[in-house]
């Protein structure tokens, strides 16, 4: 009776609670970027659930009882179980230590990770409209420097732990397990589910032979098993110059040359364009008025002008991004199909790029998912426009503003006597404006993955990476000013290249209580090829690029075509090892064979090993430290080869030359008359032209890496340091030889060593500083220094120094070497007590007698400067609050020394005579303002003020507000079919904080590349 007495109330208090409950709804999508999130488990007590394909779920729970969210790659949440249907939003966690990352013909878990490996967070470069994803991971991977310019078509430099080589530092990118050289410019940015960057050779050598440059590993979206959506991705931008240089115009381009042959005591009337009223008085001179002719032609077409010619060849231009993907998955396979369009139109009139993508992603599953077939595939095409950016800003920045667009009649107006030959920028414009180039490229590979015995997979996978270029272009006939060409010219040209790669792994992983093993073995096969060819011809009656095809043109025919192919053969294998999850290590060999080396040295062995120590996996931590989320330290060693050399280096080359170039390259010909009969077709003997070495072998880098990764207060804090010592042996070059040698001495050795030391520094952190208020701040800072530790002799004086008692060795291969500018000369006391400098006076460079002889001359050079930064940073913060989110990314660069050559037009009127000067000539030296910085204006430069002084280098330190990004999530707004809604604006390039001493527009781009523009941008993300 009395059990029934205490069960009865139980019993009560039980159908009470089963009352209270119901079942609770909700969606659980990601915060980032706003997609559904299938697998994610709710759990309430002892009750749990997964979500579907659509982020959707279904418990049974009490409103107010507590649900907790967790998912791989996510950061777990808390909340109380609300009526009607709930909305959860989990956010990344990039310090998830179960987040598994690809580093290599398999995956890992970032806590078992013991190189240096850096992990992309996609969602924050994914709205960027760069048009290449590598150029938005500028600053955001420690240790990754980039560089690049505006151009729509152009690529980026990247840079992973400094030059390495002499050659080719390109890292190499493996994209869906399949290598490439070619970068990223050819994906589409939405396609990209992840981006790992392993920057040490223990990370790095299980790609052996193009692995010394370090691996970009970028794994490309996929469906996933049980859901379905549609994703639209729309922006649209607006780009213009941030700033322009700042030239003369007519006026003061008159007022320089007045006051260069004031300074010279020479005429100033005395040139063929402007006239000057003045006082004649050259020691009080005292101008005026300038007097310009009617025309400044004798043909009397050209009417003085006053044209800013930046002004004539910018544009505000449109910049588009239109991207849709279906994704499908279920129990069989899954399906993802994607395609892109981006169109810039650039800043520079005329310059576009056009780009499609496509891609197609599958997978199936067969035999209860033994058997896995899927391919990932990709077509890109890409039209660009082929107009001339590069010689249009040189001919902007010096073509004389007295210079008009157009003639009287409406032709083109170009250099007038006594200017240079350079010419109408708007002219390459427009004549340039129907040529257009081609390229498709086809990337992918098919795969199988089988599973013999539980754990125990074999996969075998082909891919291709194959690509051609078509370009048709007409050269037009023209007369702008003294330059005329009265014939014109048409030429199709045609390239393809590629290779395909065969690879064959097989993985096996078992855990034997405490201890676990993941083991690797595999082979892999490369075929590259390239082949290109062209046709010409001249004389055609319509300028008219859907006329000028190759039979329309009468006269000049040409042509010519090659080839060329190399292969590699790898086989590799790894072993990684863990222990209680504390006690890590792993181990790597790949021997690689390449068709570029002899046979004596075809095959290269690139050995790795790497430890690591989960320190905060260990007892007297956890009971001592339990701020110390995750602590480990780990060290890393190995060796990765380079190849990239000609794949006919190791052969004596000779070629029958018929023809010479009595311009560039007079005695080059090997083709004789001799018969003596004076006309027809010459017989042409053999020239050498290279000297084979048999001996050539694989460059080497040998790389230490000592880091250690951290997380405080369950991860809100983390970060991770590392610090590296990288040599690179038997660099592959070809060196300079004696003119004593004769014809044929050009040749391929090994004969270089080189020595990169750095620093690298990750700070994350991620938490709510108030109520609904989530902030997350990423920092890193780089730094590296590099030195040449061996040349030849021979090749010395290849590089900056004299070759002799200055040379280059423990040098950076990016020094400066040349003499020392030391102020102006000020007074004619000042030039008389100075040493022996040709051309030395009053308003002039005085240039340091370093080894005070007396005499400034070629001894008296000296390394100058260096190109290489003291450290980069990068800082991302973003802050989220209810449905709008908020990001900034500034990116720096501090230290670091560049050749401003923009100074060679901006603050001399004698280096370049007849072209215009920068504004900054009108502030220079005269005995009226004898404080200026800037040298005296002369007509004729005596002191030869052109010659590599430190007068050109200048700070190129920089801080850029590089992105700047508002959005507002109104998903909330509208029925739960929509997953997905939401719209921001954003900005690139809004801020450029630089050195005072720094001169021209933008200390990231000193020598008149094109100009990187600011850009507005308002975007649209749906899915359904």
């Amino acid at each position: 009776m009395k059990k029934l007495f205490y069960l009865l109330p139980m019993l009560l208090f039980g159908l009470f609670a089963i009352a209270q409950q119901r079942n609770i709804t909700g969606t659980v999508i990601s915060k980032q970027n706003r997609t559904p999130l299938p697998g994610v488990t709710v759990q309430s007590g002892n009750r749990n659930t997964i979500t579907n394909g659509s982020g959707q779920f279904t418990l049974p729970a009490a409103v107010g009882e507590v649900l907790n969210f967790s998912y791989i790659g996510m950061k777990p949440m808390s909340l109380k179980a609300a009526e009607g249907s709930m909305s959860v939003e989990m956010e990344d966690n990039a310090t998830d230590l179960n987040q598994v990352i690809v580093t290599g013909y398999q995956t890992q878990k970032k806590a078992d990770l013991t190189g240096a490996v850096s992990v992309v967070n996609v969602s924050e470069i994914k709205d960027i409209p760069l048009g290449n994803p590598v150029k938005a991971l500028q600053g955001r991977v420690p240790g990754v420097f980039i560089t690049s310019n505006g151009d729509p078509n152009s690529n980026a430099t990247v840079r992973i732990r400094g030059i390495g080589t002499l050659g080719n530092n390109d890292p190499l990118y493996v994209i869906d397990g399949i290598p490439t050289k070619r970068g990223l410019q050819e994906l589409n940015q939405n396609d990209i589910e992840s981006i790992q960057v392993l920057k040490d050779a223990s990370a790095a050598t299980i790609y052996g032979s193009r692995a010394a440059n370090g691996v970009i590993i970028v794994t490309t979206k996929r469906a996933k098993k049980g859901y379905s959506r549609i994703t639209a991705d729309v922006s649209a931008s607006l780009q213009d110059y941030s700033t322009k240089l700042k030239t003369l115009n007519t006026e003061g381009r008159g007022r320089a040359y007045w006051q260069a042959a004031v300074n010279d005591r020479t005429d100033p009337n005395n040139n063929q364009i402007y006239q000057y009223d003045w006082n004649g008085d050259f020691n009080n001179p005292v101008l005026n008025k300038i007097n310009l002719p009617e025309f400044i032609d004798a043909a009397k077409t050209m009417k003085p002008a006053d044209t800013y010619w930046y002004d004539e060849i910018a544009q505000t231009s449109l910049l588009q991004t239109y991207n849709v993907s279906i994704a499908n998955g279920n129990e069989r396979g899954n399906s993802y199909f994607s395609v892109g369009m981006y169109n810039n139109k650039g800043i520079v009139k005329e310059t576009q790029q056009r780009k499609i993508t496509a891609r197609f992603n599958t997978d199936y599953s067969f035999f209860k998912g033994r058997l896995k077939i899927g391919e990932n595939l990709s077509a890109t095409y890409i039209r660009d426009a082929l107009v001339p950016a590069t010689d249009i800003l040189f001919a902007a920045l010096v073509q004389q503003p007295v210079v008009p667009v157009h003639t009287v009649d409406g032709g083109w107006g170009g250099p007038a006597p006594g200017m240079t030959d350079r010419q109408n920028p708007v002219r390459l414009i427009e004549d340039n404006r129907q040529n257009k180039s081609n390229f498709l490229r086809l990337f992918g590979n098919v795969y199988a993955d089988l599973e013999i015995i539980p754990n125990l997979h074999f996969k075998s996978s082909y891919g291709i990476d194959y690509n051609g270029t078509y370009q048709r272009t007409l050269r037009k006939s023209y007369t702008s000013g003294f330059l005329s060409d009265p014939s014109n010219f048409s030429q199709t040209s045609q390239d393809y290249n590629g290779n395909w790669v065969w690879q064959n792994t097989l993985t096996y992983n078992v855990a034997l209580q405490k201890h676990r093993f993941d083991f690797l073995l595999g082979g892999e096969q490369i075929k590259y090829i390239a082949q290109n060819f062209y046709a010409s011809r001249q004389g055609y009656a319509l300028e008219n690029i859907d006329y000028a095809y190759l039979n329309a043109g009468s006269s000049n025919k040409d042509n010519g075509g090659t080839g060329s192919g190399y292969t590699l053969l790898s086989y590799f294998g790894k072993a990684n090892y863990s222990y209680d999850n504390k006690y890590l290590a792993s181990v790597t060999l790949r021997r690689d064979g390449s068709s570029r080396f002899g046979k004596e040295n075809r095959f290269g062995m690139f050995p790795a090993v790497s430890l690591g120590w989960r320190v905060s996996e260990e007892n007297f931590i956890k009971q001592n430290l339990p701020f110390l989320s995750d602590l480990k330290l780990r060290y890393g060693w190995g060796r990765s080869g380079n190849q990239e050399i000609a794949n006919n280096a190791t052969y004596t080359l000779y070629s029958a030359i018929y023809g010479i170039d009595p311009t560039w390259d007079f005695d080059s010909g090997s083709a004789y008359d001799l018969g003596g009969a004076g006309s027809g077709q010459l017989p042409s003997g053999y020239t050498l032209i290279q000297q084979g070495n048999p001996a050539l072998k694989w460059e080497s880098t040998m790389e230490s890496n000592a880091g250690i990764d951290f997380g405080l207060f369950d991860n809100h804090l983390s970060g991770s340091v590392d610090y590296f010592i990288k040599k690179t042996s038997d660099i592959l070059i070809s060196p300079a030889y004696l003119a004593v040698i004769g014809e044929g001495g050009t040749r391929f050795v090994n004969g270089a060593s080189m020595q990169n030391k750095g620093l690298e520094v990750l700070l994350s952190y991620n938490g709510n500083i108030a109520p609904g208020l989530a902030l997350t701040v990423t920092g890193n800072v780089a730094t590296y220094r590099n030195k040449i530790t061996r040349l030849p002799p021979e090749v010395l004086t290849s590089y900056p120094g004299n070759g002799q008692d200055k040379t280059i060795l423990g040098h950076s291969i990016n020094s400066t070497f040349g003499y020392v500018a030391d102020g102006l000369f000020r007074s004619q006391k000042e030039v008389d007590d100075y040493a022996t400098q040709i051309g030395k006076g009053v308003g002039r460079i005085r240039y340091k007698d370093l080894n005070s002889d007396g005499v400034i001359d070629d001894k008296d050079r000296d390394y100058i400067g260096k190109g290489d930064p003291d450290f980069t940073y990068g800082l991302n913060v973003t802050l989220e609050y209810k449905h709008f989110d908020l990001t900034f990314f500034l990116q720096g660069i501090q230290g670091i020394q560049v050749y401003n050559t923009y100074k060679t037009y901006t603050d001399f009127s004698s280096i370049w005579p007849g072209t215009n000067c920068g504004a900054r000539t009108l502030d220079a030296w005269t005995p009226q303002h004898p404080n200026a910085s800037i040298p005296a204006l002369t007509l004729v430069d005596r002191n030869n003020e052109n010659r590599t002084s430190t007068y050109f280098l200048e700070s190129g330190s920089y801080l850029k507000l590089r992105n700047l990004q508002l959005g507002y999530n109104f998903q909330h707004m509208f029925s739960k079919r929509l997953q997905t809604a939401r719209v921001y604006l954003q900005g690139s390039n809004l801020l450029t904080l630089k050195n005072k001493g720094f001169t021209a527009t933008d200390p990231e781009n000193p020598n008149n590349a094109y100009p990187i523009p600011v850009i507005g941008t308002i975007g649209l993300n749906l899915s359904f």
